[in-house]
């Protein structure tokens, strides 16, 4: 089976869908092309330079390489209507000649101009949906004049309409990514599948050897952290609107009770400055997805205090438990493992994390968590049920094998 997967951008160093999931299709035995456009992530967050310096910068177009055992293809791009469309993408799909093209957005130049292909290559057609309420709210219209709400009408759900007429299945990853696909992104209903996130189990995993529990004390000791001290960590933008440093707000707060609390920030972003000039804090830049499992491991809560982010799943799969924000309405990947606190209400943070000070309760949700991970969230699952999908569209029987798709155990 030959796979196209289209993406608005692609950043080696972080752990995204575009990265990792082509990794465990092609494991799998799938032949699998990422077409990228030579934009870097975040290019339309304001300040997204300053913030990620570097780390995501953009790749080279007319670059072709293997990652992981598929084939990175970066297209040039140009603004069409004000948003930004791949140039080349007919003749690079013509080229490859995939069975099965998947976009990761549902909306956008990419589904449009993957559907208008489809009509002259004949491959199968798959959308996606990562726009969760916490984040895509703003720009749907719904609190808004007859004026907005006409816009959102005009550019997001007719689109999206004409783009779902062409496709198979769209992949949402939350329950509310999937009523944002069909309420206002046109997607016919009936196509909306939800299909969570993963996580790269081959990194994230919990402490379960000498090696590990080793490597576990001696970053914290690197870190600064004593044997007594419960490490919250946060990864992600230091954004106003994320909201980081309340985590910090709250560890000052607790450790003014004396109780040892610390925390560990990775990221970068304007509240980067003021999280670390407070005490009991460490702030480290951005690094590579697969450098964070470590941190993880090294710290006992997991917090996320305002929108949904993939680093909460890899977190619970390091075995520690988490808290999230009540904004958050998708909530399997915290039900049972973690907490849920009033979004930006410092007390209520506060008292969710002394409620974790018990390390036994801790343990209990956070071994929960990660064999939830490993057996509902991994990659290589999410890989297969994809799989399994692409080859019933293209009329494959059921549990036989698609041509080039090899048996796996």
């Amino acid at each position: 089976m030959r796979i196209a997967f289209l993406t608005e951008t692609f950043s080696p160093k972080m752990g995204y869908i575009q990265n990792v999931l082509p990794k465990y299709l092609a494991r799998c035995g799938a032949e699998v092309h990422v077409i990228s456009m030579d934009l870097s992530p975040y290019h339309d967050l304001a300040g997204s330079k300053k913030i990620f310096q570097g780390f995501t910068e953009a790749p080279v177009p007319g670059c072709v390489e293997e990652i992981d055992g598929f084939h990175l293809h970066v297209l040039g791009h140009r603004m069409s209507c004000g948003y930004p469309r791949m140039t080349g993408l007919s003749e690079k799909l013509a080229s490859i000649r995939p069975d099965i093209v998947q976009c990761q957005a549902s909306i956008g130049w990419i589904p449009l101009d993957a559907a208008r292909n489809k009509l002259r290559l004949g491959y199968k057609l798959f959308s996606g949906n990562h726009n969760a309420m916490s984040t895509a709210r703003p720009g749907l219209g719904i609190d808004g004049s007859i004026l907005r709400r006409g816009k959102a009408i005009v550019t997001r759900f007719l689109p999206g309409r004409l783009a779902s007429y062409f496709t198979e299945r769209c992949y949402a990853v939350t329950c509310d990514c999937a009523e944002i696909a069909w309420r206002y992104y046109g997607v016919q209903k009936h196509k909306v599948v939800t299909m969570h996130l993963g996580v790269d189990t081959e990194y994230f995993f919990p402490v379960r050897s000498a090696a590990a529990q080793e490597e576990r004390a001696s970053l914290r000791r690197e870190l600064g952290f004593a044997a007594e001290d419960v490490v919250c960590v946060y990864s992600g933008k230091m954004t106003e609107e994320k909201n980081a440093r309340i985590v910090g707000q709250a560890v000052n707060r607790i450790r003014e009770k004396g109780i040892p609390y610390s925390a560990v920030f990775i990221g970068n972003g304007v509240q980067k400055v003021a999280i670390s000039a407070m005490a009991h804090c460490r702030v480290l830049d951005f690094m590579h997805f697969s450098k964070l499992a470590p941190y993880y491991r090294a710290s006992e809560i997991g917090v996320w205090p305002t929108n949904e982010s993939s680093s909460m799943l890899d977190a619970a799969a390091c075995g520690i438990p988490l808290i999230i924000s009540d904004g958050v309405v998708y909530r399997d990947h915290v039900d049972g493992n973690g907490l849920v606190y009033h979004q930006n209400d410092l007390d209520d943070l506060i008292s969710k994390l002394l409620e974790l000070q018990s390390p036994e309760r801790r343990k209990q949700l956070g071994e929960r968590g990660a064999e939830k991970m490993l057996q509902d969230f991994s990659w290589d699952s999410v890989a297969r049920r994809r799989l399994a999908h692409y080859s019933e569209a293209l009329g494959h029987r059921a549990g036989a094998q698609p041509s080039g798709l090899a048996e796996t155990t």
